[in-house]
């Protein structure tokens, strides 16, 4: 008989939310020379090239963790759908296996959120799809749950990110994760 799922392993990706809510309202303490003065996290919500570009020239941390969730600019990318910034990211070096302070990747965040674009080029570059969260969940785990055991979770995280922009299309999530659990395997 298959465990029943729980919706608390779920909840991995809500924390990581509100750790970049917070990090996006903040500047980061550690500018680099020649850097811009938007952070990295709220240039790569707002989808401003031109300041992750002027970031990477800056040679700043790619990899910076926002100051609540320990998220990546990369994992926000991965989780608000911004495909081009994240092809930055990856192609400028970003590590593509970080981890939040929930043990959650870009991976994990991407598939979750039904972003096959930003999947596939994580796969690509070697992204480790046996990695688990602290919640003992892949990104294969977070995909394969029957959409109706999740809706709660999207809810809430709906509800959370939709002043930076987030629209959870229900009807795609529900269409591609499926989808995205094949190329998971």
């Amino acid at each position: 008989m298959k465990k029943p799922v729980s919706i608390y392993r779920f909840f991995a990706p809500a924390l990581l939310i509100t750790g970049i809510l917070l990090a996006s309202c903040s500047t980061s303490a550690s500018k680099k020379e020649g850097a811009p003065d938007v952070d990295l996290h709220t240039a790569v919500v707002t989808e401003n090239a031109a300041a992750v570009k002027q970031h990477i020239a800056a040679g700043s941390d790619l990899n910076e963790k926002d100051p609540f969730g320990g998220s990546s600019p990369l994992i926000t990318a991965a989780v608000f759908g911004k495909t081009e910034m994240a092809r930055l990211l990856l192609d400028a070096g970003a590590d593509f296996n970080f981890q939040n302070n929930d043990g959650s990747t870009a991976l994990i965040s991407a598939a979750f959120f039904g972003r096959p674009e930003i999947v596939q080029m994580l796969l690509e570059k070697g992204a480790d799809k046996t990695i688990k969260n602290k919640y003992e969940t892949t990104a294969l785990d977070n995909v394969s749950a029957p959409f109706a055991a999740v809706k709660d979770v999207y809810d809430v995280m709906g509800n959370a990110l939709a002043p930076m922009g987030l629209k959870l299309d229900y009807a795609y999530l529900e269409k591609i994760r499926p989808e995205i659990a094949e190329m998971l395997k």
